[in-house]
């Protein structure tokens, strides 16, 4: 098997969560790849991405999680991407949804909109929930992008 790969990205809003991140992540043995912001300065989020949408087409990264204030600006900026499928979750039911039903490959978190251990909760069962296929595998097809 693989060993999986997550990049984390974000720009100065989701900067505390994504440190948070990085340490739960590298706890449980997952490599991370940190493409930034390192430190707390306004940065504009499609930068971050851009980064990760290359990261990931790049084999750099098997999935990632993106971080901005709310998640919805960074979310709407990956999904840009023909092969980013980017999830702006919420709670354990939408991490877990995002990945069974449309094979997110980007977990996407607002780190001015949601605590610590529902992050870590959530980042949890996105990198542990297998995507089911069958009649999910139809419609993630008609989004475009590898699936």
């Amino acid at each position: 098997m693989t060993k999986e790969i997550i990049a984390l990205a974000s720009d100065h809003g989701g900067l505390e969560m994504k440190a948070l991140l990085a340490d739960f992540l590298k706890g449980k043995g997952v490599e991370v790849v940190d493409l930034g912001t390192h430190d707390s300065q306004s940065v504009d989020y499609p930068d971050y991405a851009v980064a990760m949408a290359d990261a990931i087409k790049q084999g750099k990264a098997n999935r990632g999680i993106l971080m901005c204030g709310t998640g919805i600006g960074i979310s709407i900026a990956a999904n840009r991407f023909p092969h980013i499928r980017a999830a702006l979750v919420h709670d354990a039911f939408g991490a877990l949804m995002c990945r069974q039903h449309n094979d997110a490959n980007v977990l996407v978190l607002g780190g001015r909109t949601m605590g610590p251990e529902v992050a870590k909760q959530c980042t949890e069962i996105f990198l542990t929930t297998e995507f089911e296929g069958g009649r999910h595998a139809r419609r993630v097809a008609k989004l475009g992008g590898a699936v």
